[in-house]
């Protein structure tokens, strides 16, 4: 996957799959949009923004639009993806107003068009994030942004690393290389928050009760530790990093 076809290729297979793999994955997308309207919501309380109409780079299958319409939040939802399967998942919910291909790289759209972008668990799949990020507040006014903190002590183990590559993760990124990227791509971040995987998304592959009992163990644990040490929490299992940002 070093070039946009490939990247392009990996994602029409990802989002055509059938049966019960693709109902199973689609009820994971609906679960982890959940999360991540919290962290959109959140971030646009604290800034104070309210968009009348907003974009979101990266919108796969539209999980993420359809939750923020459902809360009333966000005005006219629109989507962008490279993958045409995606597209068409997307674009058939009630609640996206539009969802269209793009080339992974440039918005067909004017200087500040959206109140609102939103790019989130994106960056850490596209071989040049701050290009990216650029690009999205080019055509924004302020973007919201969420990535998985994946250089940590659990994540880097071989299996992890597997199965991260597995779901099209080309980025190890941790907080500090998060904002490098940022100033990179020339962007201020002006409010941000983390947090560990909710109960719910820890217990969702879980297929026995003796998994859910660790599952519950694990997240007990991890929101503990977060809470008392950050730092640390991130050195050894991953956390989910979200930052409200506007061109510099």
């Amino acid at each position: 996957m070093d070039d946009a076809s490939g990247l392009q290729s990996f994602y029409e297979e990802a989002y055509s799959r059938a049966g019960a793999a693709a109902d199973r994955y689609g009820r994971w997308r609906a679960l982890g949009a959940i999360g991540k309207a919290d962290h959109v919501v959140a971030l646009c309380a604290r800034a104070g923004v309210l968009p009348e109409r907003t974009l979101e780079v990266g919108c796969g299958d539209g999980s993420l639009l359809d939750e923020l319409a459902r809360r009333g939040i966000g005005g006219r939802l629109e989507g962008l993806e490279i993958s045409a399967a995606a597209v068409e998942i997307a674009a058939a919910r009630g609640g996206v107003d539009g969802a269209a291909l793009y080339d992974g790289a440039h918005i067909p759209a004017p200087d500040l068009a959206y109140d609102l972008g939103i790019v989130s668990h994106v960056l850490e799949h596209v071989p040049d994030p701050a290009a990216l990020l650029a690009e999205t507040a080019r055509a924004c006014a302020c973007v919201v942004v969420e990535v998985p903190l994946e250089a940590n002590l659990s994540a880097g183990r071989a299996s992890k690393r597997g199965l991260s590559g597995e779901v099209g993760h080309l980025q190890r990124l941790d907080r500090a290389g998060m904002r490098a990227i940022a100033v990179a791509a020339g962007v201020r971040i002006e409010h941000e928050l983390e947090d560990v995987l909710s109960l719910r998304a820890q217990l969702f592959w879980a297929a026995t009760p003796a998994a859910r009992v660790r599952g519950s163990a694990k997240w007990a644990l991890r929101t503990a530790l977060h809470r008392c040490a950050p730092a640390l929490a991130r050195r050894l299992f991953t956390v989910h990093y979200a930052f409200l940002c506007r061109a510099a």
